[in-house]
């Protein structure tokens, strides 16, 4: 079963500590929900499916900058 709730769970693309910084040399504070929720992870997913979705348009496999 503990694999089935792995599987479910997609992998964190982002490094929590650094999250945590960013924000703060902003001057502010971080909700354990912008961590630990669904909200930020999937935002960069998002993110990085379009551009891979515009390399494979141009006919590359390489993901570059200007897909971003």
């Amino acid at each position: 079963m503990a694999k089935k709730a792995a599987a479910a769970t997609p992998d964190v693309l982002f490094v929590k500590s650094k999250i945590r910084d960013y924000i703060k040399s902003k001057g502010c504070n971080t909700s354990g929900d912008v961590i630990d929720g669904p909200a930020l992870n999937a935002a960069i997913t998002g993110i990085l499916d379009k551009a891979i979705g515009r390399a494979k348009a141009n006919g590359r496999k390489t993901v570059q900058e200007k897909d971003l």
